[in-house]
């Protein structure tokens, strides 16, 4: 990170700098207007532009966003003879690293630029060590740290090559799929189809000829012979999703395709021999399916061969710094996006929430919070109101790092003022006497914490 270019529209400052940079051990390419500059970029690369702010054509504010909107990963330092504070905090949260207010020194100058370069270093280090982490922690498209994922991954990866039926349980959204899709890619089969189908999703009366395939003329829209999902899976893996919504005629046919690796299309009279891996899936407790008579028991015990059952992401919390990471990267890449990650008090959150939906509520949630951003980092209140009232503000404070009794004893107050008008519904003269403080008091707290439209 040695590459300096100077921007400036005064010949003698463009002079000045190059001659201290380079005394220093810079590389140093000048121009004399933002244009210029621009068109410096690409060519030059430089780890740090020092630019004046006042300049024809092109300020240094303008120059600074143009370099921020193409994309180029550069440092950029303010400089300005008419130094006042509200221009200094308008560069900065324009995404400028420092301000030097003109007549500069010299030391001052390149103090700035060390502190710079050493703020890159880490950077990029924290960067790289992010990348590392996201790839020690992913098995496929998995990503995870969590003791029980790591016993499923190792599961996984033992019983990938046999073509035992495999059944993966969990609730809807733990990433069921992405199992299945593990243990196709890890398999001999891998360059062959792997092909999805969820069972619940297509209607009872088209899910026979959807699986098997049809004959020409086996109902009344079948005009030519049709392949089936298992055909279509030859010689790789069929993933029937939500298993456990087969109505019990199809129930029959399965079981004969998982004993005798045997299809028969509708409306033909003959069979013919598959060679598909299967795996299965459920949010169902098959057993209680089976004890109710929804599910065929012969039927389960022959898919029940080996079982992975994936924990909901409440039970694994410690997946979800890995989790965020890589959606964060993810998105930043398929919407063009440069969220560089979440705040202390933003991840607390995450962290205190139930995740009902699991992986898929988080993936989900990242992505809403990364869109509606205005910053480069997520804060707490990017994220949704649903997720962020989980987390009390006594543990927002303290995970904040915040160590003031004043802040932390207004935490608390709201909290007990919200469960008295909640358990006075809505009466504040009954409220107050709960809280044992006076009427008046109430209305100014009410006020203070702007809870007025309770």
């Amino acid at each position: 990170m040695r590459r300096v270019l100077v921007v400036d529209d005064e010949e003698n400052v463009r002079l000045a700098l190059t001659t201290l940079l380079r005394k220093h051990g810079y590389e140093v390419e000048v121009a004399g207007s933002g244009r210029d500059a621009l068109e410096l970029l690409g060519r030059f690369g430089p780890d740090f532009v020092l630019t004046d702010v006042r300049m024809p054509q092109m300020s240094g504010v303008d120059l600074l966003g143009e370099i921020k909107a193409r994309g180029f990963d550069t440092t950029v330092i303010v400089m300005s003879a008419f130094g006042r504070i509200d221009q200094a905090l308008e560069v900065i949260r324009a995404g400028a690293y420092d301000y030097i207010a003109k007549p500069f020194r010299g030391d001052e100058v390149i103090l700035s630029l060390k502190k710079a370069e050493e703020r890159e270093t880490l950077r990029r280090e924290n960067k790289a060590l992010k990348a590392h982490l996201r790839q020690e922690n992913r098995f496929e498209d998995l990503f995870a740290r969590s003791k029980s994922m790591e016993a499923i991954f190792k599961s996984v990866q033992k019983v990938a090559d046999y073509k035992t039926t495999v059944l993966v349980t969990g609730e809807s959204g733990v990433g069921k799929e992405l199992i299945a899709r593990a243990l196709h890619a890890t398999s001999s089969r891998r360059s062959q189809p792997f092909v999805a189908v969820n069972c619940g999703a297509i209607p009872e009366n088209l899910l026979e000829s959807e699986l098997f395939g049809h004959k020409r003329g086996a109902f009344t829209d079948a005009t030519s012979d049709r392949r089936g999902l298992f055909e279509e899976a030859s010689g790789g893996t069929l993933f029937l999703d939500e298993i456990g919504e087969l109505p019990l005629a199809l129930q029959v046919k399965m079981l004969r395709v998982v004993q005798e690796d045997l299809i028969r299309r509708v409306g033909d009279s003959k069979d013919l021999p598959i060679n598909v891996r299967i795996v299965a899936a459920t949010h169902r407790d098959l057993a209680a399916e089976v004890k109710a008579g929804r599910f065929r028991e012969d039927l389960f015990y022959r898919i029940h061969v080996l079982q992975l059952h994936v924990p909901p992401l409440r039970d694994r919390k410690e997946d979800i710094p890995i989790l965020v990471d890589h959606f964060v990267a993810k998105n930043n890449a398929r919407l063009g996006l440069a969220i560089r990650g979440l705040t202390a008090e933003a991840h607390a959150v995450l962290l205190d929430y139930a995740w009902p939906g699991t992986v898929r509520e988080l993936e989900n949630t990242i992505e809403r919070a990364m869109v509606l951003c205005e910053g480069e980092v997520i804060g707490a209140t990017d994220l949704p109101e649903r997720i962020r009232e989980s987390l009390d503000p006594v543990q927002v404070q303290l995970a904040s790092g915040e160590i003031s009794i004043k802040k932390t004893v207004a935490a608390v107050e709201q909290i007990l003022i919200k469960r008295a008008l909640v358990r006075t519904k809505g009466n504040r003269t009954r409220a107050a006497q709960l809280l044992e403080i006076s009427h008046r008091a109430l209305l100014y707290k009410l006020k203070d914490y702007g809870l007025t439209d309770r």
